[in-house]
């Protein structure tokens, strides 16, 4: 008797992953998986250095080295003509086809109290985090949408599309926060560009009905974020800098996971077909407890999910409780600063 084999709902063999932030962390991770599962992968940062290091490790995971393709892009996402060159530059790579997958992996964290956090940097983190996505989203999704003269059925290029019947889905994949559910003392200037990221899939996701309904023939886009574990990373070693003693204090017991087991997690999940993709368990119960009306992958899942939410939210009153308590504690102990052994601040 056969095994069970449950499908995949996220193929990548001979198809053409984009990742923005792919040098390092998480999109690094992420790239290296992909490319072992047959994969043809871009990966894009700012540093070609970095760059030039990253597309090594990912060539040498391989499935098929001989076949596969592999491409890095110096660019800025920050910066929206930039992700339209980006996708142009994929594009024309790729056989004049559009990458496949695209999966938003740049960003950064400031976390500093708000009242010593410099003004300029509210503005970066919605750079950095959200509107890195947007512009991404934008550039890829009006190629997938509205195919050009030079790729009119927006297909080409990709193997498993030939054939009867809707092809495969294409994936645009964004990167949340524990944060983007549930923020704390000491991320006030980066927790909202997370938050939106959040809302941008969701009403992406429902978005693309209309044109799965309208384009029959076409293949379908799934929208998914992400939401990775703390990882101990370069970007983590530059957060802790700014971060004052009693947001570290607030985080003590955070999971840790390293960049390719928050990976693999991330794409198991992808596989498995959900929306809203957690990479820990405190992540899984935190989101359920604030879902709302984002996608629960089905009616079995959406019942279990509900029932966990309503036991989270009542344990979250007890959890919003405690962090109020200890911060509070820390004012009194030792002042406004945020920092032991500092001079107090507001007094």
């Amino acid at each position: 008797m056969g095994s069970f084999t449950s499908r995949n709902e996220f193929p990548v063999d001979g198809r053409t992953v984009l990742i923005t932030g792919g040098s390092s962390g998480l999109g690094l991770g992420a790239a290296r998986q992909l490319s072992s599962q047959g994969a043809n992968v871009i990966v894009v940062a700012r540093s070609a250095e970095k760059l030039e290091a990253a597309i090594k490790q990912i060539k040498l995971d391989a499935r098929f080295p001989e076949s596969q393709r592999f491409r890095t892009i110096v660019a800025d996402v920050r910066v929206a003509a930039e992700c339209a060159r980006i996708i142009d530059v994929a594009t024309a790579w790729n056989g004049d086809a559009p990458p496949d997958v695209v999966w938003c992996c740049a960003g950064s964290a400031h976390p500093s109290l708000f009242v010593d956090t410099p003004v300029e940097q509210f503005q970066a983190m919605m750079d950095s985090n959200y509107f890195s996505c947007v512009y991404i989203a934008h550039a890829v999704l009006n190629v997938w949408l509205r195919p050009s003269a030079r790729s009119p059925d927006g297909d080409k290029g990709s193997p498993q599309a030939e054939g009867k019947g809707r092809p495969p889905a294409r994936h645009l994949i964004f990167t949340g926060s524990f944060v983007s559910f549930y923020s704390f003392a000491g991320f006030t200037p980066y927790s909202p560009s997370k938050a939106a990221i959040r809302s941008l899939s969701d009403s992406l996701s429902q978005e693309m009905n209309l044109y799965a309904a309208a384009q029959p023939h076409a293949p379908c886009i799934r929208v998914h974020t992400v939401f990775p574990a703390t990882m101990p990373t370069q970007s983590l070693d530059d957060e802790n800098k700014v971060k004052t003693d009693l947001t570290k204090s607030l985080e003590e017991g955070d999971q840790i996971l390293q960049p390719d087991e928050c990976a693999r997690r991330a794409i198991a999940g992808l596989e498995r077909g959900e929306e809203l993709v957690a990479t820990s368990t405190i992540i899984r119960l935190v989101m359920t407890s604030v879902l709302g009306g984002s996608i629960r992958g089905g009616l079995f899942k959406g019942l279990v999910d509900t029932l966990l939410g309503w036991v989270v939210i009542v344990v979250m009153v007890f959890i919003r409780w405690d962090m109020d308590s200890k911060v509070a504690k820390w004012g009194r102990e030792h002042g406004a600063s945020g920092m032991l052994c500092h001079p107090q601040a507001f007094t």
